[in-house]
Protein backbone atom coordinates (compact mmCIF):
# COMPACT_ATOMS: atom_id res chain seq x y z
CA UNK A 1 0.00 0.00 0.00
CA UNK A 2 1.26 3.44 -0.93
CA UNK A 3 0.03 6.51 0.96
CA UNK A 4 0.71 9.70 -0.96
CA UNK A 5 -0.73 13.15 -1.43
CA UNK A 6 0.98 14.03 -4.73
CA UNK A 7 -1.60 12.72 -7.18
CA UNK A 8 0.75 13.06 -10.15
CA UNK A 9 3.03 10.49 -8.48
CA UNK A 10 0.12 8.31 -7.34
CA UNK A 11 -1.10 7.99 -10.93
CA UNK A 12 2.18 6.43 -12.02
CA UNK A 13 2.85 4.23 -9.00
CA UNK A 14 -0.59 2.78 -8.31
CA UNK A 15 -3.09 0.49 -9.96
CA UNK A 16 -5.94 1.16 -7.48
CA UNK A 17 -6.57 4.31 -5.49
CA UNK A 18 -8.46 4.80 -2.24
CA UNK A 19 -9.48 8.39 -1.51
CA UNK A 20 -10.03 9.18 2.15
CA UNK A 21 -11.45 12.17 4.00
CA UNK A 22 -11.00 12.52 7.77
CA UNK A 23 -9.90 8.89 7.95
CA UNK A 24 -12.92 7.51 6.08
CA UNK A 25 -12.97 5.97 2.62
CA UNK A 26 -14.96 8.10 0.17
CA UNK A 27 -13.98 6.51 -3.17
CA UNK A 28 -12.12 3.42 -4.34
CA UNK A 29 -11.32 2.47 -7.92
CA UNK A 30 -8.63 1.65 -10.43
CA UNK A 31 -6.37 4.58 -11.19
CA UNK A 32 -7.87 5.19 -14.63
CA UNK A 33 -11.41 5.32 -13.22
CA UNK A 34 -10.39 7.75 -10.47
CA UNK A 35 -8.56 10.07 -12.86
CA UNK A 36 -11.07 9.81 -15.73
CA UNK A 37 -14.31 9.78 -13.71
CA UNK A 38 -13.94 10.99 -10.13
CA UNK A 39 -17.36 10.66 -8.52
CA UNK A 40 -17.15 11.86 -4.92
CA UNK A 41 -17.14 15.68 -4.60
CA UNK A 42 -13.92 15.50 -2.55
CA UNK A 43 -12.20 13.37 -5.21
CA UNK A 44 -13.37 15.82 -7.87
CA UNK A 45 -11.83 18.71 -5.93
CA UNK A 46 -8.56 16.81 -5.49
CA UNK A 47 -8.37 16.03 -9.20
CA UNK A 48 -9.06 19.65 -10.11
CA UNK A 49 -6.01 20.71 -8.06
CA UNK A 50 -3.51 18.67 -10.09
CA UNK A 51 -1.21 21.12 -11.90
CA UNK A 52 -1.42 21.11 -15.69
CA UNK A 53 1.83 21.01 -17.69
CA UNK A 54 0.62 23.93 -19.82
CA UNK A 55 0.25 27.10 -17.70
CA UNK A 56 -1.97 28.60 -20.40
CA UNK A 57 -4.44 25.70 -20.30
CA UNK A 58 -7.87 26.46 -18.88
CA UNK A 59 -8.58 24.86 -15.51
CA UNK A 60 -11.87 24.16 -13.80
CA UNK A 61 -10.46 24.26 -10.29
CA UNK A 62 -12.88 23.37 -7.50
CA UNK A 63 -12.09 25.47 -4.44
CA UNK A 64 -13.43 23.91 -1.26
CA UNK A 65 -15.13 26.33 1.09
CA UNK A 66 -16.84 25.85 4.42
CA UNK A 67 -15.57 24.74 7.77
CA UNK A 68 -12.84 22.12 8.05
CA UNK A 69 -14.13 19.69 10.69
CA UNK A 70 -12.18 18.72 13.76
CA UNK A 71 -11.04 15.11 13.15
CA UNK A 72 -11.37 14.39 16.88
CA UNK A 73 -15.00 15.52 16.79
CA UNK A 74 -16.26 15.00 13.22
CA UNK A 75 -19.71 16.20 12.19
CA UNK A 76 -22.72 13.89 12.13
CA UNK A 77 -23.77 12.36 8.84
CA UNK A 78 -21.31 12.62 5.97
CA UNK A 79 -18.01 13.96 7.30
CA UNK A 80 -17.53 16.00 4.11
CA UNK A 81 -20.88 17.80 4.23
CA UNK A 82 -19.46 20.99 5.79
CA UNK A 83 -17.35 21.57 2.66
CA UNK A 84 -19.47 19.92 -0.05
CA UNK A 85 -20.98 22.02 -2.85
CA UNK A 86 -23.64 19.33 -3.36
CA UNK A 87 -24.66 18.96 0.29
CA UNK A 88 -28.28 17.93 0.89
CA UNK A 89 -30.14 17.97 4.20
CA UNK A 90 -29.75 14.21 4.63
CA UNK A 91 -25.97 14.57 4.34
CA UNK A 92 -26.02 16.43 7.66
CA UNK A 93 -27.61 13.56 9.58
CA UNK A 94 -27.23 10.27 7.65
CA UNK A 95 -23.96 8.47 7.06
CA UNK A 96 -23.79 7.43 3.38
CA UNK A 97 -23.04 3.82 2.50
CA UNK A 98 -20.47 2.50 0.06
CA UNK A 99 -22.00 1.74 -3.34
CA UNK A 100 -20.47 0.06 -6.36
CA UNK A 101 -21.05 2.36 -9.33
CA UNK A 102 -19.10 0.26 -11.83
CA UNK A 103 -17.12 -2.96 -11.42
CA UNK A 104 -14.44 -2.17 -8.86
CA UNK A 105 -15.46 1.51 -8.51
CA UNK A 106 -17.15 2.36 -5.23
CA UNK A 107 -18.22 5.71 -3.80
CA UNK A 108 -19.57 6.71 -0.39
CA UNK A 109 -21.98 9.55 -1.17
CA UNK A 110 -25.74 10.22 -1.02
CA UNK A 111 -25.60 11.71 -4.54
CA UNK A 112 -25.42 8.19 -6.00
CA UNK A 113 -28.39 6.56 -4.29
Amino acid sequence: MLARHDLSVVKYLSTRIAVMYLGELVELAGKDAIFDNPMHPYTQALMSAIPKPDPEAARDRIILTGDIPNPANPPKGCKFHTRCKDCMERCKTEIPVQREMAPGHTVVCHLYE
